[in-house]
This record gives structure tokens, sequence and C-alpha cells, in this order.
């Protein structure tokens, strides 16, 4: 018989929500799939539960993904940067797009990549359909977008913004080998 006031203990229902808890008991979550509202939003507050109880001295976020919403990515990305708690990343199977920008926001010094992960970096693409005005009102939301991927990517790094935009953000797909990205300083280790 529980005490009053004292939480009962999480029951996991299946071998994957057992595995998920021993996941989260480590101060670790797995972030697979589309970047989307639906894979995000758990991860953002596993974040934030996490800085309320102070239980570990770093999380990890281990990334699989080809990418997705980028809207998604940037709100992930602002909770991992606004953490009390360093997010560590590890990318494994494959890095693309908003989900390659997830990983390389991961505190610097704590992002580990395995040696076989495809990792794909690319312009953002966007299509806007309506009246003419409302066509010109979004692209001022294009600069923005375009600005921010770019932010990310400085903090994450040390190359200047023409470097990246040479090395990372060409008019093509861009494929990396992890021994490339740890190079060009988006990820510091291999594992």
């Amino acid at each position: 018989m529980s005490k009053i006031n004292e939480p009962e203990k999480f029951q996991p229902a299946t071998v994957l929500d057992d595995i998920e808890w021993n996941l989260h008991n480590y101060g670790s979550y797995y972030l697979t799939g589309d970047i989307d509202e639906h894979s995000v939003t758990p991860v953002i507050k596993w974040i934030l539960s996490e800085n309320m109880m102070q239980r570990h001295t770093q999380l990890t976020l281990i990334v699989n993904s080809c990418g997705g919403d980028l809207y998604q990515a940037f709100g992930l990305i602002d909770v991992m940067k606004s953490s009390k708690i360093p997010v560590a990343t590890s990318g494994i199977g494959s890095l693309m797009s908003a989900a390659f920008l997830i990983f390389m926001s991961g505190a610097k010094g704590h992002r580990f990549v395995t040696k076989n992960t495809s990792i794909m970096s690319h312009q953002f693409s966007t299509f806007y359909e309506g009246k003419e005005h409302d066509v010109k009102a979004s692209e001022k939301e294009t600069r923005y977008i375009k600005q921010r991927m770019l932010d990310v990517i400085k903090e994450s790094c040390t190359m200047d913004e023409r470097m990246i935009k040479r090395k990372l953000l060409p008019p093509s797909d861009v494929w990396l080998s992890a021994e490339e990205c740890v190079e060009l300083g988006v990820a510091d280790a291999i594992f």
C-alpha cells in the first residue's frame, strides 16, 4: 500500500513500453520516423519533465529520421537549447533535413554519430498558394525560415554563413559521411 502523496511507480503495459521506460530512466529518448507534431511533442514533454525533476546531469536524444516539418524541428531545437540539462545527441541510421538540424543542435562536445549513418542536408522546400498578395506576404516567412536555418547551423559549428551555404545548403542535396560531419564541426565524434 502506498503512502499518501507518494507517487505510484509506472507499470509498463508492453515490452515496448518497458524498453522506453528503461531508456527514460537512463535519461535517453529515441526519436524516429517523420519529424512532425506527433513525434516531436513527446520529446519536448520529456525534456521539460526531466528539467522539472532534475534526475540526470545530461539527457541523450537518439535521432534516426529522414526529416519532416521544419517548424516542429525549430520548436524542439528551442526547447533543447533552453534546457538547463545539456541535451546530447546521437545520430544513427539516417539524419536528414530537419532531423539533421535537430542532431547538430545537441550540446557541443556531445554530438555523436555512428559510422554508417546516412546524413543529408539541403535547403528547405515550401509551397504557397492563394491570392497574389498572400503569396508575396509568404515570401517574408520564407526569408525568416532561411535565416533561422542558417542561425541554427552557425550556432552548431564554426563555419561562417558563406561556407554554410556552400557546404551544407547549396541548391542540390548534400550527402555527408560521419567523418565529414566531424570535419565540418556539426558532429563531435563517431561512435
